[in-house]
């Protein structure tokens, strides 16, 4: 009898010990708290190509609803949520028993890696996850007992996320600057507008995500910076909608 991650009955393996080597997280049930389209499409394929089911939460109380009803194998959670530090739901969940087996932390902010491993997570994915070599490593280095057999031939292939998740990452931006005052509003642009950019290989945009973070953390006026993103994001979309 096969059974789940981290259950035994008699002398059998998890489905993940079984899987096909080209399939290696077959069995595994990963959530992904993430609040971009965009990067979670490309961790949706990441998952598909290597056997895992995927589930997906946009926020830390949606999370907390899927937490209370589902039981996954891997949590991987966005480090800038609309509602909250998703360094707080990386420390709830690596203090709770019984322990979800992974927890990794995600961010297009390569810096943010030490804030995801000092709240407990066991590993970090830097936006773009693109590489299914670098996705499977990262859930399988972290899995409990997870001794290979032999050597593994690492994947080479490489996703790209369809370009719609792109277009309601950018709508979003577009709403929310028609109405941002607030510190909070400007604060979750600037980080949530950066990993969108860097998912997406556009240079232009993450520097003026960057540079709004940058005006407004000095206390600087942001009005240039709202501007200049306003046009890209328009930009963005209108080439979007051409594809």
């Amino acid at each position: 009898m096969l059974t789940e991650v981290g259950t035994t009955m008699g002398e059998a393996l998890p489905l993940w010990r079984m899987s096909l080597p080209g399939r290696p997280l077959t069995g595994l049930t990963v959530l992904v708290v993430e609040d971009s389209r965009f990067a979670s499409e490309a961790v949706r394929l990441l998952c598909l190509r290597s056997g895992a089911r995927i589930r997906r939460a946009d926020c830390l109380r949606s999370a907390a609803r899927h937490l209370k009803t589902y039981r996954p194998t891997v949590v991987i959670v966005d480090l800038g949520l609309p509602d909250g530090d998703g360094a707080d739901l990386i420390r709830q969940i690596a203090t709770c028993e019984p322990r979800v087996p992974v927890v990794l932390g995600i961010s297009g902010d390569p810096d943010m890696r030490d804030n995801a491993m000092q709240a407990g997570a066991d590993g970090f994915l830097a936006k773009p996850v693109e590489s299914l070599a670098v996705f499977q490593q990262a859930i399988l280095s972290a899995l409990p007992q997870a001794v290979p057999a032999g050597p593994r031939i690492l994947p080479d292939d490489m996703i790209q996320p369809d370009a719609s998740g792109l277009r309601d990452d950018l709508a979003h931006v577009a709403e929310i600057l028609s109405s941002a005052q607030d510190t909070a509003a400007i604060d979750y642009i600037a980080r949530f507008l950066a990993g969108v950019a860097r998912s997406a290989h556009d240079d232009d945009l993450e520097q003026a995500a960057t540079a709004l973070a940058r005006d407004h953390q000095a206390g600087h006026a942001v009005a240039t910076d709202l501007a200049r993103i306003s046009g890209l994001v328009q930009d963005r979309l209108s080439k979007v909608a051409e594809v």
